[in-house]
């Protein structure tokens, strides 16, 4: 049940990136941060999602359906006009900005009767991470560990209660979603836990789950709400351990960092 298909959200509105974090940016990466095009910023001179891009063919994943918005002509004609290798490209029109569920549905086309990898534009995740979720059978995720991530990546140990818990249980199927959560949580968790990056493999039942949702208390479709009733159906998602580093590139006082960290990275798409 391998796949060779991923969907990328790279639609976000971008609202922590526009703020001026006080960082030093190039003229090139201002304009795309003030944008809010998180995903096109530049680094070392090509966009991040190149690198994203990247590793999804370093991982087998040969089929990308990028879920952009109506506005996003420029990410459209810069890959357009790429000589691409080793990727296919695909675009998905999320009509609004109503949450990660809503962009996920919108690559249904696409998915069809497969399995899908979906992955933020605004991460740049593993490839070993993203092979295994590739290889895997029925749906699945990446439970990555706190201390892996900061040690491999850009987050800091103080930021990491800004992302989903998860908990799984002796078979490594998941168990709870836990967003944001307290540092009483965190505590009663502790070496259990795990940290979700919203890197995903759906089955296509995911494409009805996303449709039947309601908005969460942010307004928005989520995927995670998705998850939770696909499981509350019998859908079993197995969590994939992993104790590498996950680069974000959330806010303007990221970019220099995550620059940092790309140098000497090679680009093949």
């Amino acid at each position: 049940m391998a796949t060779t298909k991923a969907v990328v959200m790279a639609r976000g509105l971008g609202s922590r990136m526009k703020k001026d974090a006080g960082a030093t940016l190039t003229p090139d990466q201002a304009a795309a941060a003030a944008s809010g095009a998180k995903a096109m910023m530049p680094l070392g001179g090509r966009p991040f999602l190149d690198h994203s891009l990247s590793r999804l063919a370093d991982a087998g994943l040969t089929e990308v359906c990028l879920v952009i918005g109506p506005e996003h002509d420029a990410v459209r004609d810069y890959y357009d006009s790429l000589d691409l290798e080793r990727l296919e490209i695909f675009y998905a029109i999320q009509a609004e900005p109503n949450g990660t569920a809503d962009a996920v549905a919108a690559a249904d086309w696409f998915a069809g009767d497969d399995q899908v990898v979906v992955i933020n534009g605004d991460n740049l995740y593993p490839t070993a991470a993203l092979a295994a979720l590739a290889a895997s059978d029925g749906s699945a995720t990446i439970g990555f560990t706190p201390a892996g991530l900061v040690q491999n990546s850009n987050i800091p140990a103080d930021r990491m209660t800004a992302f989903a818990s998860l908990t799984a249980d002796g078979t490594g199927a998941l168990v709870e979603i836990v967003e944001k959560p307290t540092a009483e949580q965190v505590a009663a968790l502790g070496e259990h836990r795990l940290v979700s990056m919203n890197c995903w493999l759906f089955t296509p039942a995911v494409f009805d789950a996303c449709r039947e949702i309601v908005p969460s208390a942010r307004g928005e479709l989520e995927i995670v709400d998705a998850v939770r009733l696909l499981a509350a159906d019998g859908e079993r998602f197995a969590v994939i351990r992993s104790d590498e580093g996950v680069l974000d590139l959330s806010s303007r006082g990221d970019v220099a960092d995550v620059a940092a960290l790309l140098t000497g990275s090679e680009v093949r798409l």
